[in-house]
C-alpha cells in the first residue's frame, strides 16, 4: 500500500513535469514565431512607403504658371489671352475662370495629345506636364464666376427653349440636362457654360457638327442635327446664364 502511494506521487510528479515542460516549450516558441515576425512590419510600411503617391495639386503653383508662365521651359502665360483669373477680355478666347478642374485639365491633355485640334493651344499645352495641367485648372475653379449677357433679343426665346426643352422633332436633348439649368454645368462630368462667350460657344459647336473638334461623340452627334441659326440662339442665351 506504501509503495502504491509513493508510485502514485511520482507519477504525478512526472505528470506535472511534462506538462510545464510543454508549457515552457509553447512560450519559447511564441516568442520565436513573434520574433520572426516583427520586422515584418516595418518592411511593409517601407514597401508602402516606396510606392509613389498620387502628386498634390498646387494651385498656388498653377496661379503661378497661369500668370507669369516658365520661360526657362517655355511655358507661355495663359493669362494672355484668357485674361487675369480666366475673365478672357473677348469671344475670341473662352473665359476660364470657375471652369469644373477635372474639365480644364482634360481639355489640356487633349490639346498636348492632339485628341482636341487647335495650332494655338495644341502649341501651348505641348510643354506642360500632367501636374502642371492639374494645377492650372486647381487654380482656375477657384476664380470668380465671369457673368454675361444675352445679345440678341430676336433669337432669346429659340436660344432658351432649345437649352431647356431640346428639339424634339431633330432628337436634340435639352442643355440643361448635362449643363445644369443655371449652365453650371456638373463637376467631372459636364462643363460650366453660363457666361460663356456667345461666339465662343456658337464657334465650338460648329467645331463639333464639321468634325473639327471630335474629343466628345455627344456633342459631335447633337451639333450634327443643329442648324446655323439655332446654334446662334442658344450659344446667345447660355451667354447670359448665371
Amino acid at each position: 500500500m506504501r509503495q502504491t502511494s509513493q508510485i502514485s506521487k511520482l507519477t504525478s510528479l512526472r505528470a506535472g513535469f511534462a506538462a510545464f515542460s510543454i508549457f515552457a516549450l509553447i512560450g519559447v516558441s511564441g516568442a520565436a514565431f513573434a520574433s520572426d515576425a516583427a520586422p515584418a512590419a516595418p518592411a511593409a510600411a517601407e514597401a508602402k512607403a516606396a510606392v509613389p503617391g498620387k502628386p498634390k495639386v498646387d494651385a498656388a503653383a498653377g496661379e503661378t504658371l497661369y500668370s507669369n508662365g516658365d520661360s526657362s521651359r517655355g511655358v507661355t502665360a495663359c493669362l494672355t489671352c484668357h485674361g487675369p483669373k480666366g475673365q478672357s477680355a473677348v469671344g475670341t478666347w473662352p473665359k476660364l475662370s470657375a471652369q469644373h478642374a477635372a474639365y480644364t485639365a482634360k481639355q489640356l491633355k487633349n490639346f498636348k495629345e492632339g485628341t482636341r485640334a487647335n495650332p494655338v493651344m495644341m502649341g501651348m499645352a505641348a510643354t506642360l506636364t500632367e501636374q502642371d495641367m492639374q494645377n492650372i485648372a486647381a487654380y482656375l475653379v477657384k476664380q470668380p464666376v465671369s457673368l454675361g449677357v444675352a445679345q440678341d433679343k430676336a433669337t432669346i426665346e429659340l436660344g432658351q427653349s432649345i437649352y431647356r426643352g431640346g428639339i424634339a422633332s431633330k432628337g436634340v436633348p435639352a442643355c440643361a440636362a448635362c449643363h445644369s439649368p443655371t449652365g453650371a454645368g456638373i463637376p467631372a462630368q459636364y462643363p460650366r457654360l453660363g457666361g460663356q462667350w456667345a461666339e465662343y460657344t456658337n464657334a465650338q459647336l460648329l467645331a463639333f457638327r464639321d468634325g473639327v473638334r471630335k474629343n466628345s461623340t455627344q456633342m459631335t452627334t447633337i451639333a450634327g442635327k443643329m442648324s446655323d441659326l439655332e446654334m446662334k440662339a442658344v450659344s446667345d442665351y447660355i451667354a447670359g446664364l448665371r
